[in-house]
């Protein structure tokens, strides 16, 4: 009996540690915008609190679409920040506490999705909970630098998506 819980332990970590692998890594701001630096890969913070409910339902419903995360983990370095909780940000040169910084980004509520370049500076800031399906195309257009010369409304009709 005791062989067969051994087996049964060892066929069950098999079996489920390739789908823990695959989840992206989430860090904190500081160490998220220096491997940023280092791979030229834009930022996603995500900007968060631990009482949000659209929060959570961000984190379970859209971070978690096998989609969305297998494209940020691709293309994106991933930061969480939580202004209430977590502590100083150095940013361009300064330190603020993380409230102060996502005040400075323009953040009035959340969830909120902060989109940096590698170097840290800003891209835009989308604000509220997005579903998964509308997410990707955020994504995509953030990563493929679409914003440069082409409007959201105009990449989502040329996509043929409807909002």
């Amino acid at each position: 009996m005791k062989q067969f819980s051994s087996l049964l332990l060892l066929v069950s970590f098999l079996f489920f540690a390739p789908l823990q692998a695959s989840d992206p890594q989430w860090k904190k701001f500081n160490p998220g915008l220096a491997e940023a630096k280092k791979t030229g890969k834009k930022v996603l913070v995500d900007v968060y609190t631990d009482w949000c409910t659209w929060c959570k339902k961000m984190d379970a419903n859209t971070y978690s679409d096998a989609t969305v995360k297998e494209y940020l983990k691709k293309n994106y370095v991933l930061v969480k920040l939580n202004p209430e909780k977590d502590g100083d940000v150095l940013y361009d040169g300064k330190k603020y506490s993380a409230a102060e910084f996502s005040q400075g980004m323009g953040v009035t509520g959340y969830p909120a999705t902060l989109f940096l370049q590698s170097d840290g500076t800003p891209i835009t800031l989308l604000p509220g909970y997005a579903e998964a399906d509308m997410f990707i195309h955020v994504l995509r257009y953030i990563h493929e630098e679409r914003y440069l010369k082409q409007k959201f409304a105009d990449y989502l009709a040329e996509k043929g998506v409807k909002k």
